[in-house]
């Protein structure tokens, strides 16, 4: 997969495994993208700032340290999406993943082909996102062209997860969204019912957005249906 301007999608892989580097890298050469690798976290991160990624496929059991302290890391200097690999049947690799700020998950062992089909989605998404422009509701603007979000003229750092519920929100402003919807709308696959995920994103983003679930400037939760932005309706 390229990208608009002809320039193939760089993805950077952090995963002690050799030969799954190896496989991935033909793999995902074959589909069109320039696949960088890193067996030790040092030398992911090195390369992460060195390359500028598209983004980060990043299995979760590493030397050195693991995947969620990589994350963590990638996060407090990069909004660059982040791929993790996770032991399969490990819900709470999947909940801290999210928590930490990772926008994906997949289960090992996988399919490439399931692997290829959840990078396509990411750059879809990133590529939707790019196509829009700047809406400002109260004190939140929204740049979707730099991907920057902020709170009363405030810079606000969010992860694609993250800046994608919050854009789908504010494009539904007034109408209420259930957990469900949120899943199709963002990820248009079948998330394996673990909608848990959006409540930990939504935690997340308000954390980011200083905004009180109990006292909501943006984002209302509906309970027992889903979420509500309410911004532009009081112009708070």
């Amino acid at each position: 997969m390229t990208s608009t301007s002809g320039i193939s999608d760089k993805i950077l892989i952090i995963d002690d495994d050799e030969k799954l580097n190896q496989l991935l890298t033909d793999y995902l050469g074959k589909m069109g993208f320039e696949v960088l690798t890193a067996t030790l976290p040092s030398e992911g991160l090195e390369k992460l700032e060195r390359e500028n990624p598209d983004l980060v496929i990043l299995d979760v059991m590493l030397p050195e340290m693991n995947g969620f302290e990589v994350c963590r890391m990638i996060r407090q200097k990069s909004s660059v999406p982040v791929l993790m690999l996770t032991a399969r049947g490990e819900v709470m690799d999947r909940v801290v993943g999210l928590e930490i700020g990772a926008d994906d998950y997949l289960p090992k062992p996988f399919e490439p082909r399931e692997l290829v089909a959840r990078i396509q989605a990411i750059f879809r998404r990133v590529q939707a996102k790019s196509k829009s422009g700047i809406k400002t509701i109260g004190g939140l603007s929204i740049d979707f062209h730099k991907y920057e979000v902020r709170v009363d003229e405030n810079l606000v750092q969010l992860t694609l997860n993250e800046f994608e519920c919050l854009s789908l929100l504010v494009k539904n402003s007034g109408r209420v969204l259930n957990r469900d919807q949120i899943i199709e709308e963002l990820r248009g696959i079948e998330w394996d019912a673990f909608n848990r995920s959006v409540d930990i994103t939504m935690s997340r983003l308000r954390q980011k957005l200083g905004d009180d679930p109990k006292n909501p400037r943006f984002i209302k939760t509906i309970w027992g249906t889903g979420y509500l932005f309410i911004g532009g309706e009081n112009g708070v």
